[in-house]
């Protein structure tokens, strides 16, 4: 039955937040890591300022620490929420599925066929994460533990992060970025997009990878 109006106002105000954990905070830290990058580049794009670019790319690792750090902690208390698991795919997609794809249209991925290709690594890292989620119970043991990931983890991103970094530190992003680009009728398409159709393919692949 729907709770009544007086059960309702004797329910404690921010009682979401309250039952938050301090895994929680961290994961939470990689949301706003992976949100801070995508309005770093968006201020770059405003602003064509090199450190607003410099902050897209360094939050993306700081993201990936507090992400391996909030299971460990969490093991390490011994206290989890019921919101952690959906916590932890949800600042996921935005670190490292939407951030990496806003940081490469950053750094001059922007034609049609980029966009697309873009768009279709976002959408297989949201793919990846739901299913790792539907299916996280029929692949752990009998401890609960999960033996394998079914596709790269969606953290795998962040070797494209680290190659656009150092091709940024060379000088080969914006108008000159690394490999040119090819002309399709009226479609542009920048070959260095390529490495997210293959990371997006490989997430929603079958591969079997264990987990450490």
């Amino acid at each position: 039955m729907p709770a009544s109006p007086e059960t309702s106002a004797r329910r404690p105000r921010f009682s979401m937040i309250r039952s938050f954990v301090l895994a929680d905070f961290l994961t939470l830290g990689n949301g706003f890591c992976g949100a801070g990058s995508v309005f770093a580049v968006m201020q770059y794009l405003v602003t064509a300022e090199n450190r607003w670019l410099v902050w897209a790319m360094a939050l993306l690792p700081v993201a990936l620490i507090l992400d391996f750090a909030d299971g460990r902690v969490a093991r390490w208390r011994r206290r989890s929420s019921f919101l952690g698991a959906d916590l932890d795919s949800l600042a996921d997609v935005i670190s490292f599925g939407l951030a990496p794809a806003v940081l490469g249209f950053g750094i001059g991925l922007r034609g049609a066929l980029d966009v697309a290709i873009l768009l279709y690594f976002v959408g297989c890292g949201i793919s990846r994460l739901a299913r790792f989620n539907a299916t996280a119970d029929a692949l752990s043991d009998d401890s609960g533990k999960v033996k394998y990931f079914e596709g790269t983890p969606i953290p795998t991103s962040i070797t494209i992060v680290a190659l656009i970094a150092w091709l940024h530190v060379r000088g080969l992003t914006g108008p000159g970025v690394w490999l040119g680009h090819w002309t399709i009728g009226d479609l542009v398409l920048h070959p260095l997009t390529l490495l997210y159709a293959l990371s997006g393919s490989a997430m929603i692949s079958t591969i079997r990878v264990p987990k450490l």
